[in-house]
């Protein structure tokens, strides 16, 4: 039976695992852990809190604006708040790794509205991937 998900593997440019090092790892705060070695070029692991879950990012090519996208759940309003300014400040700073795309912190999320949803926001990373945040 199934308890839970190991991984989502999310997919970045050919040569940009820097890249998802600064998003994923600086910006999103996930840690980095080890690939095998023989893959240490072509793949990045974070973990995911404590969780056992993590994000593998490995090299391909992704659909312009596709709606598929991990969510990400937050401890609290809080902690979210502080992530979406956090990524919100990295998308106006800029620069190769910084979200194409980010909800800006105290406007309306760019999902679908309603009270089915709880409190969340979205952003689009350097590579097109669109990401969920929430409670």
């Amino acid at each position: 039976m199934i308890s839970g998900i190991a991984h989502v593997n999310m997919l970045v440019p050919h040569g940009t695992l820097e890249l998802a090092n600064d998003f994923y790892g600086t910006t999103l705060g996930l840690k980095a852990r080890p690939v095998p070695a023989h893959q240490k070029n072509g793949l990045a692991w974070f973990d995911i809190g404590d969780s056992g879950q993590q994000i593998h990012i490995a090299f391909g090519s992704n659909e312009v604006k596709s709606s598929r996208h991990p969510c990400f759940k937050l401890e609290s309003g809080e902690k979210l708040l502080e992530l979406r300014q956090r990524i919100w400040e990295h998308h106006e700073r800029g620069g190769e790794a910084a979200p194409r795309e980010a909800d800006k912190p105290g406007g309306v999320n760019s999902g679908d509205q309603g009270v089915e949803y709880p409190q969340r926001f979205f952003a689009r990373d350097y590579a097109g991937n669109r990401l969920e945040f929430s409670l």
